[in-house]
């Protein structure tokens, strides 16, 4: 056997494998002489079938499996001897007339070169890091919100300003049909407002769903669609009253601070404004670590220079996909998977050079730091080690599981990462700022 390697550019390159009849004939040999002590043909015994059959038969389908498997391990130890960084996997070239009545075979495989490159994590433009606030407003906000949740409902006899509806909208032909409760406040523009001034519970109110309410959420709530479905949406609908109600806000006493957080751990309107800050501050945390990990992922693609194998890979794709496409198809779907290829490059060069592998301890810390959380929420404040061990053990013996945790600790590890390596700048802003720069 011989193999030997033409590189064509520093992305591409072709394998030439040459197998000869000495590198397989006495594996097919032994396979076929097993077959004929085996084989089950009409007219002869058992053990006695004559070799000449036994190959006519079997023979070129053994030597066809037998040849592709010498051809694999010959290829993949090659490949590991040469310590070739390839991209996808190797290509067979001209396989449409290949003959397999010769006694001498010469394979010869496209391969896609990994391209060199180096990251520079100190980008000219530091990366912004957002340290987001919960500013007075949003604190007041949410104070108020808590009272109107916890708050007494009082029937009313007609709408008025302040009243919540409960009803149902509907338009057979939209396919809407859904009961939902709201704050007249929450409709949009003094005609929908007016509409509903003044209704009693049984009245039927027609509007228009286009513009119906001053913000997304309430729309999607009101017809239980997505934000796109509902961008689309413009059809007039039916709201047939069912209920009337005034809600009173609840007084901010020691009740609702204990219903809320506990007996005893807050225990004062203020104290209240700093857990809900706290608490509001953990989560835009994890809303800001995420922004600062597609930013710094968005600029080392854009910053990181390196071409790609693009026709090899655009062939690999068609070779590869579940379903059978074009060249054409094939290109397109990697015009649309490129900038991921290129990450996957960039973190796993990052990973390799600076030792962030995600190791079976570190995996098995990670899933017992997860479960303590979940035991958390139901009062399991101690739970025993043995007890987190078998647990983990469990979970890690299922391969979804390992990949799904071992997924989110590489994105942790990565983060840790950039926010002690890359250069970056802290900017501190109010959670509607934050929407403002990085949504709109």
């Amino acid at each position: 056997m011989n193999i030997t390697r033409d590189q064509i550019d520093e992305l591409n390159a072709v394998v030439k494998v040459e197998i000869a009849k000495d590198d397989y004939r006495e594996k097919v040999d032994k396979i076929l002489k097993d077959y004929r002590k085996t084989a089950n043909i009409p007219g002869f015994r058992k053990g006695h079938v004559p070799m000449g059959i036994v190959q006519k038969q079997y023979g070129k389908a053994v030597l066809v499996d037998e040849v592709n498997k010498l051809l694999q391990d010959a290829l993949g130890k090659y490949m590991t001897e040469e310590k070739l960084d390839v991209l996808g996997n190797p290509l067979p070239k001209n396989q449409e007339e290949f003959d397999w009545d010769a006694d001498d075979f010469s394979f010869e495989f496209d391969l896609g070169m990994a391209p060199k490159f180096e990251v520079n994590l100190q980008p000219k433009k530091a990366v912004v890091s957002y340290e987001i606030e919960a500013d007075k407003k949003m604190i007041e906000n949410q104070v108020t919100t808590i009272q109107k949740q916890y708050g007494k409902l009082s029937p009313q006899k007609e709408v008025a300003k302040d009243s919540e509806v409960t009803g149902t909208f509907f338009n057979d032909e939209a396919g809407i049909e859904n009961t939902t409760t709201f704050e007249v406040a929450a409709l949009k523009g003094k005609k929908n407002t007016d509409a509903f001034i003044g209704a009693k519970v049984g009245d039927i109110i027609t509007v228009k769903t286009k513009g119906l309410f001053a913000e997304a959420r309430d729309f999607q709530n009101a017809f239980k669609m997505s934000q796109d479905e509902a961008n689309d949406l413009n059809a007039e609908v039916t709201f047939t009253i069912s209920e009337i109600n005034k809600r009173e806000a609840a007084d901010l006493d020691q009740e609702l601070f204990d219903k809320l957080f506990g007996k005893g751990v807050v225990t004062s309107v203020t104290e209240l404004k700093d857990k809900i800050k706290e608490d509001a501050e953990r989560q835009f945390k994890q809303q800001s670590d995420q922004q600062l990990l597609n930013d710094v992922t968005e600029r080392l693609i854009d910053e990181t220079k390196f071409d790609l194998p693009s026709e090899f890979l655009s062939r690999w794709i068609q070779s590869t996909g579940e379903k059978e496409m074009s060249l054409e198809e094939a290109k397109e779907e990697y015009d649309r998977s490129e900038k991921g290829l290129r990450y996957q490059l960039i973190e796993g060069k990052i990973v390799q050079e600076n030792n962030l592998q995600v190791t079976f301890e570190e995996l098995k810390a990670y899933a017992k730091e997860m479960i303590k959380g979940q035991m958390a929420q139901f009062g399991q404040l101690n739970p025993e080690e043995k007890e987190l061990d078998d647990i983990a053990a469990r979970i890690l013996g299922n391969q979804e599981e390992v990949k799904r945790l071992s997924e989110q600790l590489m994105h942790q590890k990565m983060l840790d990462f950039f926010k002690e390596n890359v250069k970056l700048k802290t900017k501190k802003v109010s959670f509607d700022d934050f929407v403002k720069e990085v949504y709109n």
